[in-house]
Formats: C-alpha cells, structure tokens, sequence
C-alpha cells in the first residue's frame, strides 16, 4: 500500500503497538485480579470495570491535552513521550505486587496512552479532505491487528504466568518509540501550528470550533452512545466468555485474535471502496446494524461456535469509525486537527468511564440472578439509539471548514 507520507505507517504502527499492548494483557485479567485481590471471579469483574474507569478518567483530560500540545509542538514529540511513557507503564504493571500497583498503572497507561489523538493528527496533515474516510479505516485496522497478535500473544505468553504478557507490552512500546525517533518525520507545518491554550485543551474546547459548521451535535451524540455499546468487548469479553463458555486465558485470547483478524480484513479492504461507494452515513448505518444484531444474538449464545459467527456478522462495524471521523475532519481547517483528534479520543474517555460502569455491573448482576448475558443487551439498546439519531439527523453533505492559516 502507498501512503502518503512515511510518518503515516510509523503513526499506524504506534496504534498497533498501543493495541498489542492493551489486546496482550486482558486474557489474564482474570486470573491476576483474582489471584492479587484474593477474590473471585465475580468480584472480579466488578473490579476491571472499576480500573476500566480508572484508565479512562485519566485519558478523558489527557486526550485533549495531547492533541493541542500535538497542534503546538508537532505530532512526533508527543507520540514518542507517550510511548516511552506506555512502556515504563507497562514494566510497571508487570511488577504490580497488589491491586493497588495495578491501579496505578492504568492510570499512567491512560494519561500516556492517548495516541490515537495524535495518530489521527498525522493522517489529518498529509491527506486530501476526500481520502480520509479511508485512511482512518487504517487506523481501524490496525486496532484490528492488534486485536489478532494482542490476544493471541497473550494466550500463549499466560503459560509463563499472568506477569508474562505485560513484559511483552513493555518491550514492543519501547521498540516502537525507538523507531520513532529513529525514522519518523514531522508532519505539522509551521505555518500551521497555533499557541497553545489551557482553555482550549479540554473537552468542550476541543469540539467548540465544530460547533460553528453546523449538523455537529447529533453526529457527536451517535458517536458517544456507539461508543458506550462499544466498550462491551474491552469491559466484559474476558469475563463473559469465561461464565458462559468456561475458556481459559488461551481460548480468550483466540477468540479475540479472531475478532481482530476480521476487523482488519474489513477495514483495509473494505472500508475506503464502501464509504466511496454509499457515503459515510450509509457506512455507519450498515455497521451499527451489524453490531446491533450480534449484540442481541451474543446475549443468548449457548455455545463456543456461535460466538464466532456473531464475531463474524459484527465485523461490519468497523465501518463506523473512519466515517465518523471523515466527516468530523472535514468541518475544522488544518490549524485544530490535533485539537479534534483529542476531543474526539477524550469524548471516547468520557464513554470508557461510564460503559465499564454500566456493562460490568450489568454482566455481574445478570450472572448472579442466573443470566449471562446482560451486558449485551444493554449494548444492543445503545446502539439502537445510536442508529436512529444517524438515521433522523445526520447527513453525508457537511458544512467543510474554510483554509485558514495559525494564529502568531
């Protein structure tokens, strides 16, 4: 594949490398909780969706702070602080004697951890407004690959102990933030950089200059249900799959490599030729539709197989992200992309806090009262909503921002 320009794959690969990280680490969740916490695995879930929570506070005041220190000093300082920081993190993580330690990481891996704000920065910079879409289905795929080698390393690493994974999350952070500083240009122009301002470096900040193109609000309000169904899978898979199937940290991790492996194949094969074909808000309906049906299948699943189906069927959801993201991009000039990027990963935060919240809980409960399965539907009535506020309100023609050039 051409890109173009050589700090788009190392950008890419900074989220494959994030990925791998957070994808290598969940099948043995489960196990180190328990086993530091003395608990079981009940009590456990609840406690993932809290450091969950806690992971996400962090990165909802982190996100925007990165992306306007990205429109300031340039994307590559701010990519390799925040990897060197991931690493350091995740050796810490490794060492964790007790729940506390565990805590503490999450939070650094938070604040540190905000990359895809960056990430979608470089894009921004050196892509045509109309080649967008596509570009951001990159990102998506890469997240995807993650989720195949993450997962999958995970599973096999978990017979070395559950500690195993987080040393190799450490190893492939440093690695990446070593190429960075070796090989990756910067790809914010002079002209185009602006001071950066405390008031703006937060969430309603972040979002103000979308405000004034118009048709921003309802596709902001879709994108943060979707994401609040969206966090089933990162707050609940490990657990759910152990109550209802009884897999074991290396069955766990498959299964995700499986769900990785698919959604990479759908976002760089499929999702630039689709949104070109039928637009970005066709794309969203067709991924939140594919989403929404396997969210109320997974919720009855009584075997291992049918899992993989739904995995398969939802796959089409990998569409959503880069449409949302297309059509964001396009309504603010080239000075505030860093600034979008972050609001848009801090709005991510904002649902990472409350999913855990409401999907673990969910799962915890249904599984006491005799059914595993709730978290799903309370996912599949969020994306219900999502899709009908796409279908009422949001359009594929938006207002496009005008050229402008930085503030001294």
């Amino acid at each position: 594949m051409r890109f173009e320009n050589r700090a788009v794959p190392i950008a890419l690969a900074a989220v494959l490398i994030d990925t791998i990280g957070f994808g290598i680490v969940m099948p043995v969740f489960p196990k180190l909780i328990t086993q530091l916490g003395h608990i079981d695995l009940e009590q456990a879930t609840r406690v993932a969706g809290y450091m969950l929570v806690v992971f996400s506070v962090m990165q909802f005041f982190a996100g925007p702070v990165l992306g306007n220190l990205s429109d300031r000093f340039g994307r590559r300082p701010i990519l390799l602080t925040s990897m060197l920081c991931f690493g350091m993190d995740y050796a810490l993580m490794a060492w964790a004697p007790t729940l506390g330690w565990l805590f503490l990481g999450r939070a650094i891996a938070g604040a540190a951890g905000a990359v895809y704000g960056p990430a979608g920065s470089v894009i921004a910079d050196v892509t045509p407004p109309e080649k967008r879409s596509a570009t951001f289905g990159l990102i998506g795929a890469a997240f995807g690959i993650g989720f195949i080698l993450g997962p999958a390393l995970g599973g096999l690493l978990s017979s070395f102990g559950p500690r195993a994974p987080f040393v190799a999350a450490a190893a492939l952070a440093l690695l990446n933030a070593a190429t960075m500083f070796l090989f990756m240009p910067e790809t914010l122009k002079p002209e185009n950089r602006r001071p950066f301002r405390l008031r703006d470096a937060h969430i309603v900040g972040a979002f103000r200059p979308l405000f004034h193109a118009g048709n921003a609000a309802p596709l902001l309000l879709a994108w943060f249900i979707w994401q609040l169904a969206h966090m089933v899978y990162p707050s609940t898979w490990s657990f759910w799959a152990t109550m209802r199937f009884g897999w074991d940290a290396r069955a766990i991790g498959w299964s995700l490599a499986f769900v990785g492996f698919i959604m990479a194949c759908v976002q760089a094969g499929l999702t630039g030729p689709v949104i070109k074909r039928i637009g970005e808000r066709k794309a969203m309906v067709v991924g939140m539709c594919s989403a929404g049906a396997a969210f109320y299948l997974f919720a009855f699943a009584t075997a291992g197989w049918q899992a993989y189906v739904l995995m398969t069927i939802s796959a089409f959801q990998g569409f959503v992200f880069p449409a949302f993201n297309g059509l964001l991009s396009r309504m603010v000039d080239a000075t505030r992309q860093g600034q979008l990027q972050g609001g848009i990963g801090s709005m991510g935060s904002v649902s990472s806090i409350l999913g855990p919240l409401v999907l673990t809980q969910a799962l915890a409960t249904g599984d006491h009262h005799g059914f595993t399965g709730a978290n799903f539907l309370v996912a599949a009535v969020l994306v219900t909503i999502a899709l009908g506020i796409i279908l009422w309100k949001v359009l594929d023609r938006v207002p496009v921002a005008p050229v402008t050039v930085a503030e001294g």
